[in-house]
């Protein structure tokens, strides 16, 4: 059936709409508080939709559903792992962030184990977000490809440059309000999704039910006693358990969202709120993906990889103008996750480095600055999307197993620094190194599932750190905050 004139009028609309909307908050931003924790007036709910926002990508639409196409449900028991990582921070490491007046998760580090490591950790999530993000800008290709029929190149260049312009103008603020909005459109369009996918199959729900059960894929707990499988319930949801606590709870990325509260209650339940959000949105992506399954009824080799099958099916079966709404919905979430990155990528490398060395700088001169490294990074991650074209499988484990290979290392630290007493810097810095080179090991040689790498990691950087340290800390952590 393909796009007409009407679908492309919604896509167009949306894409000038959510810019302008984003450009409405650049006379608020004044200062680095402003530009990058929002004034720190932003309200509970919508900062756990924005948390929401940022932890969906454009490879989490269209992959999450092919991997239900070709497997099953048990990615919940994932997601079931992300609810348990999320009262972990709360009660955990969230406490200590609001302790003083943090701008990034990383002077935390330095106030424990001084400038050095905080540089350290500063910079490996500077380097695996880059990388992770870059993979998930690539998956804007896959779709804007299919639906306009443009060049990929120019797909990733016309969504960087867009949500560069409200990102580079109106700061974090605008990334939380347009994150707002784009979760709505999203959420709503993948409901017109699968309502029109009800309408389509012949028998309704019914006959796809029929279909789905007798293949199985309504399965969502696997106890099965296997270290290899990744979708097992130990896998899962220890690996899920693992992730967020190491994402959410010391990735620049959230950790910034959740400092913009306006206090340690409100954080905590933006926090817990986006967690009962992000599994009834899995759950409706996996089901999409079932019902996918019961509609073609085929092997996913016939569209070329998994993650066309939901594009193709929008762009070819869906009726026109919703068609177009669900494009857009799409383009939302991708923008909303690459304006999240832009925007923690920026603040880290500002305040974690260039103001430690040159303090001096006058207020202007600071959110100049910001504003050249929220450009700067665009350039990085559009660079880095061109270069994952064809290089990538099925993009949502893809991007899971990149930010997984530092996670382990980075929430080891985090935790020898609330959980020790007695862990030297020197002890904290080796035992991070051990953690990452045990995960890139793990990455690189082994058939470990990606479910168990941050696990692993986090467990051997708390356990080299702490066997490696001599004596006391030279400060109490709990005196230096």
């Amino acid at each position: 059936m393909g796009l007409d004139r009407l679908d492309l009028a919604i896509i167009a609309l949306y894409l000038v709409g959510i810019t302008l909307f984003g450009l409405r908050f650049r006379k608020r931003q004044r200062t680095l508080r402003d530009y990058f924790l929002a004034g720190r007036d932003i309200p509970w709910w919508a900062i756990a939709l924005s948390i929401v926002a940022a932890e969906t990508s454009t490879l989490t639409i269209i992959s999450i559903p092919g991997l239900a196409y070709d497997t099953n449900l048990t990615f919940l028991q994932v997601v079931l792992g992300y609810l348990a990582g999320r009262v972990i921070i709360s009660f955990v490491l969230l406490p200590h962030y609001f302790r003083g007046d943090l701008y990034t998760a990383y002077e935390l580090i330095e106030k424990r184990f001084g400038s050095k490591l905080r540089s350290v950790t500063s910079g490996l999530f500077l380097l695996t977000r880059a990388a992770a993000e870059g993979v998930r800008v690539y998956a804007i290709s896959i779709v804007v490809s299919i639906a306009l029929g443009t060049g990929e190149v120019a797909s990733i260049a016309i969504i960087t440059l867009l949500t560069l312009i409200y990102t580079f103008e109106g700061g974090l603020a605008a990334v939380i309000w347009t994150d707002v909005v784009q979760t709505v459109i999203y959420i709503g369009g993948t409901i017109i999704g699968v309502a029109t996918i009800i309408h389509f199959v012949p028998g309704g729900w019914a006959h796809i039910h029929e279909i789905a059960a007798a293949a199985d894929k309504f399965r969502i707990f696997d106890f099965t006693p296997s270290f290899w499988k990744p979708y097992t319930f130990w896998a899962g949801f220890v690996g899920g358990t693992f992730l967020t606590t190491a994402g959410h709870g010391t990735e620049q990325l959230f950790v910034q969202r959740l400092l913009a509260a306006r206090n340690l209650s409100q954080s905590r339940a933006a926090l817990l709120a986006s967690g009962g959000a992000i599994l009834l949105q899995f759950a409706l992506f996996l089901t999409l993906g079932v019902m996918l399954f019961a509609y073609y009824q085929a092997p996913s080799q016939q569209f070329g990889s998994p993650d066309r099958i939901y594009p193709t099916f929008i762009v070819t079966h869906m009726p026109h103008g919703i068609s177009g709404l669900l494009i857009a919905a799409i383009l939302a979430a991708a923008m909303s996750n690459l304006s999240a990155a832009l925007n923690s990528l920026s603040s880290s490398t500002v305040l974690d480095f260039y103001l430690r060395w040159r303090p001096q700088v006058d207020e202007r001169g600071r959110m100049q600055l910001s504003r050249v490294a929220t450009l700067m990074w665009a350039v990085v991650l559009f660079a880095l999307a061109v270069l994952s074209l064809h290089r990538v499988a099925r993009v949502v484990e893809v991007g899971l197993q990149i930010a997984s290979i530092s996670y382990g290392a980075l929430l080891g630290v985090f935790l020898l620094g609330v959980l020790t007493r007695r862990t030297t810097p020197a002890g904290a810095m080796a035992g991070m190194l051990c953690g990452f080179a045990t995960e890139v090991y793990l990455w690189q040689f082994t058939p470990v599932p990606w479910t168990w790498y941050v696990a692993i990691g986090t467990a051997v950087t708390f356990a080299a750190g702490w066997a490696i340290s001599r004596g006391p800390s030279p400060a109490e952590f709990a005196g230096k905050t």
